[in-house]
């Protein structure tokens, strides 16, 4: 079925730990009170890490077409681990790449 398809490919691209949060968060019934319990941290530490892994299953689950690059970027920037100056700095030179990439060669112009 390709709707089962379609749903378990963001499973498949969480890491083990936003998987075994997300097993927990269901576990705890969804309370993020007793999520924090048992991870032993405060309510605000759970609510940014939902906060979170819901950024990236939004962006795992998105229509848009990135490619590898640009989708690792912006997971470690949902993740926490590159800041919003670095992930723009990384995508404008990574964009720069491409758009070299694509121009035609003196070659393939006939020069």
């Amino acid at each position: 079925m390709p709707d089962d398809e379609a749903e378990a490919r963001w499973t498949d691209q969480l890491g083990g730990d936003d998987l075994a949060f997300v097993k927990r968060l269901v576990l705890a019934s969804g309370s993020l009170k007793e999520l924090a319990r048992v991870y032993g941290v405060s309510y605000p530490t759970i609510r940014l890490r939902l906060d979170r892994v819901i950024a990236k299953v939004r962006l795992l689950d998105s229509q848009e077409s990135l490619d590898e690059l640009e989708r690792l970027a912006r997971i470690m920037h949902v993740s926490g681990k590159l800041d919003a100056e670095a992930l723009r700095a990384l995508l404008a030179a990574h964009r720069k790449v491409l758009e070299k990439n694509d121009e035609p060669n003196q070659d393939d112009r006939g020069g």
